[in-house]
């Protein structure tokens, strides 16, 4: 794989620096700030004792975890206006906030949660690429350190977290590949590629597209080895920052 040095002195396979600043969000019952290069996201869990209706109706057990996803005035460099002042939520951020929801679910056992319901939200403070890799990264954290919380209240018995999750972008930019995509390059890359992972090196997510171009076998074998080097980084990274709790 050829080293490059990239805009901001990083080679191909480097990801940004990765930053978590825990308990940010004093009322949440865990939260941090995720601050990955200039790309920065505030990941908070709150946690409401009762289930939506739908699994009352239909008896489901255990409990269930939602996801917010939104991208505050300032984090742009032209002013982004909020969802609600145009009486609804745009399809990016929808998109973004259903792909949390699910990479969360994945890393739990919702039965062990008991009938709660996990509200995950995070916003975006300021954006330079790789949001929603970001905000599925960090959280993961939130919620481990919630989940913490609950045990250390005896709310509940035992973890119901069955694996890390992280996720990164890769991308191929002048015919390189490349790791963890900035803005700059998000923006002029050919194939643009998220992978969402665990810890068991199992995939839970891929959106994977070629920008007006095509891409072959070999250069998603490229993409994908790339990715999961990055996975494997970012969830030691996770790792200890929740265990600074």
């Amino acid at each position: 794989m050829p080293e490059t040095i990239r805009a901001d002195g990083r080679a191909a396979n480097q990801i940004r620096p990765l930053r978590f600043q825990n308990h940010i969000a004093p009322h949440a019952a865990g939260s941090t700030l995720i601050e990955w290069g200039n790309t920065r996201l505030i990941c908070a869990v709150t946690i409401e004792e009762s289930v939506p209706r739908w699994m009352k109706e239909q008896k489901v057990e255990g409990g269930w975890i939602t996801a917010e996803y939104s991208m505050l005035p300032y984090s742009t460099l032209t002013r982004k206006p909020r969802d609600i002042s145009k009486g609804r939520l745009d399809g990016r951020s929808s998109e973004i906030q259903r792909l949390i929801g699910r990479s969360i679910r994945a890393a739990v056992d919702l039965e062990k949660f008991g009938a709660r319901t996990i509200c995950v939200d995070c916003d975006v403070l300021q954006a330079d690429g790789g949001t929603r890799t970001a905000a599925i990264t960090g959280a993961f954290v939130a919620l481990s350190l919630a989940v913490s919380k609950l045990i250390e209240e005896k709310k509940l018995s035992v973890s119901p977290l069955k694996s890390g999750i992280a996720a990164v972008s890769v991308g191929i930019v002048q015919g390189i590949p490349l790791l963890d995509l900035c803005y700059t390059e998000d923006v002029g890359a050919a194939v643009d590629l998220n992978l969402v992972m665990n810890a068991a090196g199992e995939f839970i997510e891929l959106q994977g597209t070629g920008e007006e171009a095509t891409f072959t076998d070999t250069q998603l074998v490229d993409l994908l080895t790339l990715g999961k080097a990055g996975i494997r980084e970012l969830l030691g990274l996770q790792q200890a920052a929740i265990a600074r709790g």
